[in-house]
């Protein structure tokens, strides 16, 4: 039996690499002569180097300024002449103890780094991957890495962060790394939040970043005046920071869309295109995916959903394993899975699932394995 094994990662108990071993390791131990490929998925998020690396892409790694100035090494990865560059690397929330997260003042200016890094290493089409950010600053920092200079009304450089920008008086693009234009952006995201307002960046994203409530005003019209200027400087319409998916990453999304003009791509069903899932489920006769929480979210377009759609495409059936669902049957079996198996009704406690996630993972390979039949039923049910 050919069986494809394409998880995302368990947060906080496995990455996808080691999900997709463990499932693999008990799918063989059930199920001999089995042929078992596993490929590591992400949902454009954390995870997607790692996902990219796994595919055969290049490993790399760029020192860069990290979201509170002190530098961290970034991964990326590189095929040819496509780079994937992961937010969370360079700028993101995890790089920060959470007692010394600092909303207000953390920048995305890393992640500029690394764009820079791929444009030198002669990259014409970067997928970005901006899930995980710590920043609030509408992607400033990214820019001011690529030449954009923010003065404020005595010609001084601004501050990092989205508070700096409330001195924000003049963006100048006249050294903006002129390669931008040559090279094609795209950005994996699934949020569709606008740049500022109720559903913006700061107000929505912004308390988890470390924002109090009167930040996440200032930081608000902060960012609604870099919005202005930026539009200003680039000829853009004034309207840029309404569009669905400017209020990502803390307005990343923003400043992709409107100076790297850069198009944006549901998360998974990219990775899934860039890691070559479609091509590894033609002759498969099972695919296995899943994450740590299997809930609403993840039927809104996370990977298993992504997976999902690759699979039923080629006709074949696909089941679920996860930490913990938080779907009732009915759910999921309407979404299109032939079967759901977490590990935290297989464990004694949360705890353990947690502790335990690999050896419960290898568990399910094992019972997945031993059950098959059910999955080649229910897809000639669904035929």
């Amino acid at each position: 039996m050919r069986i494809v094994i394409a998880p995302d990662k368990f947060k906080g108990s496995a990455s996808a690499v080691e999900a997709a071993e463990a499932l693999a390791e008990g799918v063989r131990e059930a199920l001999e002569g089995a042929e078992v490929r596993c490929l590591p998925m992400a949902d454009g998020g954390e995870g997607t180097v790692d996902a990219a690396i796994a595919a055969g892409y290049e490993p790399l790694a760029t020192r860069v300024r990290g979201p509170l100035g002190a530098p961290v090494e970034a991964r990326w990865a590189m095929d040819g002449r496509t780079a994937v560059i992961e937010m969370a690397t360079a700028s993101g929330l995890e790089l920060v103890p959470e007692a010394e997260r600092d909303g207000p003042a953390a920048t995305s200016f890393g992640t500029g780094e690394l764009i820079t890094a791929a444009l030198d290493a002669g990259a014409d089409h970067i997928v970005l991957g901006i899930g995980g950010s710590a920043s609030t600053d509408g992607g400033a920092g990214m820019l001011e890495a690529l030449g954009l200079r923010l003065r404020d009304a005595s010609g001084q450089p601004v501050g990092p962060g989205g508070l700096g920008l409330l001195r924000l008086a003049e963006v100048d693009a006249s050294e903006l790394d002129p390669r931008i234009r040559d090279t094609r952006f795209t950005l994996a995201s699934d949020v569709d939040n606008p740049l500022c307002g109720p559903r913006g960046a700061a107000a929505v994203f912004g308390p988890q970043k470390g924002l109090a409530p009167r930040e996440v005003e200032q930081v608000d019209q902060a960012l609604a005046r870099w919005a202005e200027l930026l539009c200003t400087a680039l000829d853009r319409p004034k309207n840029f920071g309404n569009r669905p998916g400017a209020g990502a990453a803390g307005g990343v999304g923003f400043a992709a869309l409107t100076a790297l003009e850069a198009s944006a791509r549901p998360g998974a069903e990219l990775v899934a295109e860039l890691v070559g899932l479609d091509a590894l489920l033609e002759d498969a006769e099972l695919v296995i995916t899943g994450e740590g929480s299997f809930d609403e979210q993840s039927l809104g377009g996370k990977t298993p959903m992504g997976v999902l759609a690759a699979a039923k495409r080629r006709g074949v059936p696909a089941v679920v394993a996860c930490g913990r669902s938080l779907l009732e049957e009915r759910q999921w079996r309407e979404a299109g899975f032939a079967a759901c198996f977490d590990v935290l009704g297989r464990a004694g406690s949360t705890e353990e699932s947690i502790r335990g996630a690999l050896p419960l993972l290898r568990g399910i390979g094992a019972e997945i394995a031993r059950t098959a039949p059910f999955a080649q039923t229910a897809a000639a049910a669904d035929g």
